[in-house]
């Protein structure tokens, strides 16, 4: 499974980034358009108004399940998710919850 995790991290940063990039290399970095052009329209404001309900409730949930796995490194998902989004934070977290996992099996 972690290589599973590891690989949908990779991706999940990979295409986010090839939208944002194309957006950043016609706009420069303009974050108040940026942010602006996630609510442009109807669809553009209920998916990322879906993304953002789903990491903040992740980041919550991801805090409580890292104290209970005693996981040290589950921070990284915070900027994990502000620089890329949930697409990185929520395939990091269960890789770092698997290797943690293996880590107290060995």
């Amino acid at each position: 499974m972690k290589t599973l995790y590891a690989t949908a991290a990779i991706a999940g940063t990979l295409v986010p980034w090839v939208f944002f990039g194309g957006f950043f290399a016609n706009h420069g970095v303009n974050v108040p358009l940026f942010l602006q052009s996630l609510f442009a329209n109807g669809p553009a404001s209920g998916f990322s108004a879906d993304v953002l309900i789903s990491i903040a409730v992740f980041w919550i949930w991801a805090y409580g399940d890292a104290k209970e796995e005693k996981i040290n490194t589950w921070w990284l998902i915070f900027p994990a998710g502000l620089c890329v989004g949930l697409s990185l934070a929520l395939p990091l977290y269960l890789y770092l919850r698997e290797a943690n996992r293996h880590a107290r099996q060995s």
